[in-house]
């Protein structure tokens, strides 16, 4: 195994992960919501009065933010190595996992396991071990 040390950004991790941090905090201290994307962008899609500003912002804000970071430098080099059918399908299966697991990565993850959650902590592990589970398929056994 190697590291390929031009893409080891430690500080740079540490640094998303603390502003990550720190917005989830302050968006359940100061508005009471887990921010959790998938139920954010599910209650736009089935919308009901007064929740939808708030949750029209919050989704703007996330596509908005690689313009913002356009204005001081060129966004990051990406490569992707799917195929869109590929890549649709596993967008339609990680969305519909949410659903069955009432939440994704970031209400979960981030929001859940911070407050100590056991049903977030049990859906993060199941995230995780389905993500391994898939890669290695994928990876070694079908040889994609």
């Amino acid at each position: 195994m190697t590291i390929d040390l031009s893409s080891f950004t430690p500080w740079a991790s540490l640094s998303g992960g603390v502003l990550i941090g720190i917005a989830a905090a302050m968006f359940i201290l100061l508005n009471g919501r887990i921010a959790g994307i998938s139920g954010i962008l599910g209650g736009l899609l089935t919308p009901q009065k007064g929740d939808i500003l708030w949750r029209a912002l919050f989704i703007a804000g996330m596509v908005l933010a690689p313009a913002a970071w356009l204005l001081t430098a060129p966004l990051p080099d990406m490569q992707i190595d799917a195929s869109y059918p590929l890549l649709i399908i596993a967008g339609l299966i990680v969305g519909i996992s949410t659903r069955y697991g009432s939440g994704c990565t970031s209400g979960h993850g981030v929001c859940g396991i911070s407050r100590l959650s056991p049903r977030s902590i049990v859906a993060t592990l199941a995230f995780m071990f389905s993500g391994f589970v898939t890669v290695y398929i994928i990876r070694h056994l079908v040889g994609m």
